[in-house]
């Protein structure tokens, strides 16, 4: 099985344990930290870009791909039934805190607010990249705890009413990144042979710290999605799978070399031995002790040399 060092997975994996339980904390974690509802209010679903961008960085990121590829086993079928599992609860409750994401917004300063999303992007990006840099920096919760109370306005309290297509961008952008998890899960045999997956959390640590920049219109807003399909490129590896199968082939093909030359050692031994059937029809002196010569032990004389009976 493929083996990977994603500080994300690998802490999660030590306080939560099992590969699904792993799964939905993973796939989980940006609704529970906010991060999700974060991207909402600053308009990271607004359009078909940003709704690959969200689903692919932060539903199906780095930490999903690792967790699928190193940690979880079964057949690729049985692998896609618990990602199918994990991601209609993902979906469910990205489009419960969708639904509530307009009444948030009017308690808060969007704009600063969406400063503090950015912020929470850049260092998701940095503990992705190193587990030694993320031990510097505050959890993603913290970030946008923070940015709740700098920015709460209580006084702009209102009921807001549900914003149907904000739900449906937010349900598509969740789907897309279940849709990519479950991808991963039907090609994982392959996928393991084929891909390097820390070249890929390095990838991916970046396209997630360029989101924010197109947040907040530093760069392009394609840019992450431009990267993380670079990043796909660079991680695919055909090499390794192909050099692994080359040593199982040549460690076949000496074990066939062995026994080849453990029979024809048996061979050569055999036919350096006598022969155990001529070795008793030979007696001491070279003769033979055919029917010809009677029924008689060894050296006695034939019928016709013997005195009669009397």
């Amino acid at each position: 099985m493929s083996s990977s060092q994603h500080p994300v997975a690998l802490r999660l994996e030590r306080q939560v344990g099992g590969a699904t339980k792993l799964l939905a904390t993973v796939m989980g974690l940006p609704l529970v930290d906010g991060i999700f509802p974060a991207l909402v209010l600053a308009g990271g679903v607004d359009s078909l870009t940003g709704m690959l961008q969200v689903g692919l960085l932060v539903f199906g990121g780095s930490a999903t791909v690792a967790v699928i590829l190193a940690e979880m086993d079964g057949t690729p079928r049985e692998q896609a039934g618990t990602v199918l599992t994990v991601g209609i609860g993902i979906i469910a409750l990205a489009a419960v805190e969708a639904a509530f994401a307009p009444t948030i917004e009017s308690v808060l300063d969007t704009e600063t607010f969406t400063r503090f999303a950015a912020l929470v992007m850049l260092a998701i990006a940095a503990k992705t990249a190193s587990s030694r840099i993320g031990e510097y920096l505050p959890g993603p919760g913290v970030i946008v705890g923070l940015g709740m109370v700098a920015t709460f306005q209580p006084a702009g309290f209102e009921l807001a009413v549900v914003d149907y297509d904000l739900i449906l961008r937010a349900t598509a952008a969740a789907a897309s990144g279940v849709t990519f998890a479950l991808l991963v899960a039907l090609t994982s045999p392959w996928l393991r042979e084929v891909v390097d997956i820390d070249r890929f959390r390095f990838g991916s640590a970046v396209a997630l710290g360029v989101l924010p920049l197109s947040l907040l219109g530093l760069a392009p807003g394609n840019a992450p999605l431009a990267v993380l399909a670079v990043t796909s490129l660079l991680a695919f590896d055909p090499g390794e799978g192909t050099a692994e199968d080359a040593t199982e082939d040549d460690d076949a093909t000496t074990a066939v070399e062995a026994m080849n030359a453990e029979t024809t050692a048996d061979a050569t031994d055999s036919a350096a031995t006598p022969d155990s059937a001529q070795a008793v029809a030979t007696d001491g002196s070279g003769g033979s002790n055919s029917d010809d010569a009677g029924y008689g032990y060894p050296g006695e004389e034939d019928d016709d040399e013997r005195e009669p009976w009397l």
